[in-house]
């Protein structure tokens, strides 16, 4: 379900670890987290726009440089490791 809720981020959005965790009625953000990490579907659930609720960037299986390209490219801002989550936060999930 977690990777449903990942797929609804669109381009140039990030979401939290904690937003989906909420948006699947639990507090487990470890692991939402551990399944963004072991996400068997990417590229096709963007698991790269799931970050830190304090903004930073977090972890990827790719490596952390290569989830910052990935959002960069998105047009997502990084300064210093971390997102404006005031401008980029996406957290208006749908249960499918």
């Amino acid at each position: 379900m977690c990777y449903r809720l990942a797929k609804q981020i669109p381009r140039g959005k990030v979401s939290t670890y904690k937003a989906i965790a909420h948006a699947l009625g639990t507090n487990a953000y470890r692991a939402v987290g551990n399944a963004m990490h072991n996400n068997p579907f990417a590229p096709s659930v963007p698991c790269h726009r799931v970050v830190k609720s304090n903004g930073n960037v977090g972890g990827f299986a790719n490596g952390t440089k290569k989830k910052i390209e990935l959002l960069r490219s998105e047009g997502v801002d990084i300064k210093d490791g971390k997102i404006d989550l005031v401008r980029f936060l996406y957290n208006n999930f749908y249960k499918p």
